[in-house]
């Protein structure tokens, strides 16, 4: 009797983005790049992320006629991490500075950053060879009671802790210990020097662990309920697949993961090694360079919602730009101009699919008053986040918040004051509110273009925004199509501005925003002057998102070269997610404190020899052990691992003088699978 062969593994991918969750059966057979079996998309519900994530899977389950228990792997990817960075949303958090001074909060972003969160320095630190300053956590240990009360997690800097990690541990332990709360350590994070950029990168960390906590968490609850016995991965902001767990204490690294799976699923679905990625989602528009089929990385670090972080991920710049944008009206001209984002509105036509009257009805009330009022179109409601993540408001913080419902409000009716708005808007930036208004979504509902809400309250959203004024006080469109045209052909031409934007500054140029929106302008421009200019990409650009072909349909004039929409573009992300490979790194520093003494600061230890070939040879088995570690933490049992190391020496009377070693150690395999 002949034997059944074994059906094929088949791999479950998921993005959760911020307006839509998608899910992608995927088969390793089939053609020369696998197959799609089934794709679906559910809305992202924030409040409980796994009422989108059952949505998407029970879809594409229920469209492959496919028993769950066949599901060895699931990946996900996400642009939750990006999107709180852009929209300045996240937990409160204490940040722990250990041998820094006050005015090094002002460098590298660091004081916007932080905004009103609370900082506590202590004296200590290491000099650049590990050696250690007098260490005092008095004055954090006295903080404690008061923060454990009003943040929701700690962040620990310590000066040159990268070469020795003794004093951010020390502080670690005691954090631990007394609130029980979570804790990012710097040195956990990156390698790098550069103390204010290093506390940045930890501070923002601290505040994303609830959030992708409650990701993972709604992740694995919603696959025990389906009996899907698969690892869970996780997508880096650097393309590679690293495990649930090791996400969950890194969240920072998850930062334009989304994007970052976007280019894996954009090179697997074109073939295309060369090209321009333009990702263009709810909130955001991703644009990033394809070489030679890999990704560019940005070897200073990731820069996203201003902040240039210390994580290695792919040279992606991240723009405010997508189908939930805000549109606004430009100030102060007589011909005013379409303003789009960066903030990211609830749509009027999603508002009114899940609320129904309670949106259509106050929008009706508004456009039946005699003159347009500055809140017309607007209105707030509550995200539906756990209470606990509504700790350490203000007074006036807090009296709003009481007042907003989980029915959305009129803005004109919520708020009596200036002040208010401001206070709103507060809200709206640590995520427990969100507001709803006039988007190109609508646009496209009012259009006939997209017609997965409700046209009905997107129309009378329009008809609100086209009867404002403009300088001479007359109405700025005559009608809720003519708007929503200027609105969508707005959001095309900033599309071709950021694209070529991209392309402008990875060729080193300054003004890159200034040039893209000149050539951009002479473009579309039925007079272009006496100088005649034009602009051509030197690769096509590879459209991704569910609103890739709207929005890019009349992109490649604008560009000069073709635009590619792959077939399943609007999956891109979660297709991405499950082809690709486990990546990570180890690093290891030999320094010479004094003549014949050579430091080896590897991983959380610091060690001292007598012979450099002996300290090297130490780094180098350090960091292969770490990575293999990290390697299996990660979620792959079958790891290569490559061992780098550069040198810094000096020459002084023909002898050789030995200034400085770095030690990296990478390791990369297919993630495991469940047998």
């Amino acid at each position: 009797m002949t034997a059944r062969p074994k059906p094929s593994p088949l791999f479950l991918g998921i993005d959760t983005g911020g307006t839509y969750t998608d899910a992608v059966l995927w088969s390793e057979v089939g053609g020369p790049s696998g197959k799609v079996l089934a794709k679906a998309k559910a809305l992202t519900t924030r409040h409980d992320l796994a009422v989108g994530i059952s949505g998407a899977v029970d879809a594409v389950l229920q469209k492959a006629g496919t028993d769950p228990t066949a599901i060895k792997l699931v990946s996900m990817s996400t642009t939750l991490a990006t999107n709180a960075l852009v929209e300045g949303q996240g937990g409160r958090v204490a940040l722990v500075m250990i041998g820094f001074a006050e005015g090094d909060l002002a460098r590298d972003g660091l004081k916007a950053a932080l905004g009103t969160d609370p900082v506590v320095l202590c004296p200590g630190g290491h000099d650049v060879h590990g050696n250690a300053a007098k260490l005092d956590l008095s004055g954090l240990e006295a903080a404690l009671p008061e923060l454990e009360k009003s943040v929701s997690g700690f962040a620990v800097c310590a000066y040159f802790a990268t070469r020795n990690p003794g004093h951010e541990l020390s502080a670690r332990n005691l954090i631990r210990d007394r609130t029980g709360l979570p804790v990012t350590a710097s040195h956990e994070l990156s390698a790098k020097l550069g103390g204010p950029r290093r506390a940045l990168t930890t501070l923002l960390n601290a505040r994303l662990i609830s959030m992708i906590d409650r990701l993972v968490a709604a992740t694995e609850g919603f696959l025990a309920a389906r009996n899907i016995a698969a690892p869970l991965m996780v997508v880096r902001g650097d393309g590679a697949l690293v495990s649930a767990a090791f996400a969950r204490q890194r969240p920072i690294e998850t930062i334009l993961s989304g994007p970052a799976a976007s280019l894996v699923g954009a090179r697997h679905m074109t073939g295309l090694d060369n090209a321009v990625v333009s990702d263009i989602g709810g909130t955001t528009t991703d644009v990033a360079v394809l070489d030679k089929g890999r990704p560019r990385l940005d070897p200073e670090g990731a820069t996203v919602g201003g902040f240039r972080t210390m994580v290695e991920a792919v040279a992606m710049r991240t723009f405010g730009l997508g189908g939930d944008s805000e549109v606004a009206l430009e100030d102060g001209v007589l011909n005013p101009k379409i303003l789009l984002g960066p903030r990211r509105l609830v749509p009027l036509a999603l508002a009114g699919m899940i609320h129904g009257e309670a949106v259509t009805s106050e929008l009706e009330r508004q456009l039946r008053a005699p003159n347009p009022g500055r809140m017309d179109g607007r209105l707030a409601v509550r995200t539906g986040v756990p209470e606990r993540l509504a700790a350490g408001l203000t007074g006036a913080e807090a009296r709003l918040y009481e007042l907003i419902g989980a029915v959305p409000q009129a803005l004109d009716r919520l708020l009596t004051s200036n002040a208010q708005n401001a206070t709103l808007n507060r809200l709206v930036s640590r995520g427990l509110v969100h507001v709803a208004g006039f988007t190109p979504s609508d646009a496209a509902h009012v259009l006939g273009r997209q017609a997965n809400w409700d046209a009905a309250a997107a129309r009378l959203g329009a008809e609100l925004f086209a009867r404002r004024r403009d300088g001479r006080g007359q109405f700025i469109a005559a009608s809720p199509e003519a708007i929503s045209e200027r609105v969508l052909t707005a959001l095309t031409r900033l599309s071709a501005e950021v694209i070529l934007e991209t392309a402008f500054a990875e060729d080193g140029l300054d003004g890159a925003a200034t040039v893209a929106h000149a050539l951009v302008q002479r473009a579309v421009d039925a007079h272009p002057g006496i100088a005649r200019l034009s602009v051509a990409l030197d690769r096509p650009v590879i459209g991704l998102g569910a609103s890739a072909p709207l929005h890019y349909a009349g992109l490649a004039e604008l560009v000069g070269n073709r635009c590619v929409v792959p077939e399943d573009t609007d999956v891109a992300n979660a297709l991405g997610a499950v082809v690709g490979q486990v990546r990570v790194s180890a690093e290891a520093r030999v320094s010479q404190p004094k003549e014949g003494l050579f430091r080896v600061a590897s991983g959380e230890s610091v060690r001292d020899f007598n012979d450099e070939a002996a300290a090297i040879a130490a780094a180098e088995k350090d960091v292969r052990a770490i990575a293999a570690g990290r390697a299996k933490d990660a979620g792959t049992d079958s790891a290569e691992i490559e061992i780098a190391s550069e040198f810094r020496v000096s020459t002084v009377e023909g002898q050789r003088m030995f200034i400085e070693a770095h030690v990296v150690a990478v390791a990369s395999g297919r993630p495991r699978i469940a047998v």
